[in-house]
């Protein structure tokens, strides 16, 4: 096992990428607490959309040359602007602010670090790009939910000990398909941040 963590820089890289990127977040988000039903159409033109934005990162690790984890992030101006209103709302000034978007790592290669080398890479990307703070949202889930694991991963640890907090009262209502629903509907995303 050879793991190798990098930004991809060159466009053509970032776009050759996004089939195994796509594959990826589906695998992922698909199970708890996102529990999302995502389409490989739907995941490569967001993700094309993602990574094409000035001042993007996407970081990618690699087992050999097959891709097994990866995060992306974003100056926040460069959100849509639905995802900018809460903070804007919240009475934020969006234009400091990096934001992280996923940061995906197939199981067996958890807990050997990658997932610091990610927050490390977009921390640094944040920094050369002069943000002051940087972000994330979480899912929220209640936890009486049916498909609740016994024994959920927690990441609240691990993001706190990034030295990252939860911002009370700015939350975020994301749509998409959960794993057997027939159609979208609203989840709860809670915005985690931090100073630079």
């Amino acid at each position: 096992m050879t793991i190798r963590v990098r930004s991809l820089t060159d466009p053509q890289e970032r776009h050759a990428a996004i089939p195994a990127l796509s594959d990826l977040r589906i695998r992922i988000f698909r199970g708890w607490p996102y529990l999302y039903d995502g389409t490989a159409d739907y995941e490569a033109e967001y993700l094309a959309e993602f990574i094409s934005e000035p001042g993007a990162v996407l970081v990618v690790a690699t087992d050999d040359d097959v891709i097994v984890g990866a995060a992306t992030a974003s100056p926040m101006a460069g959100q849509k602007t639905d995802f900018q209103l809460p903070l804007r709302a919240f009475g934020l000034d969006v234009a400091p602010i990096f934001y992280f978007g996923e940061s995906v790592l197939l199981p067996e290669y958890q807990g050997q670090g990658i997932g610091h080398q990610f927050f490390d890479a977009r921390e640094a990307a944040a920094r050369a790009a002069g943000a002051a703070q940087a972000s994330f949202c979480a899912v929220v889930r209640p936890h009486d939910h049916p498909m609740r694991p016994e024994t959920p991963r927690d990441l609240t640890p691990f993001w706190r000990a990034r030295g990252y907090a939860p911002v009370t009262g700015l939350t975020a209502m994301l749509k998409w398909q959960d794993v057997g629903d027939a159609a979208e509907s609203a989840h709860q995303m809670q915005f985690w941040m931090r100073d630079l």
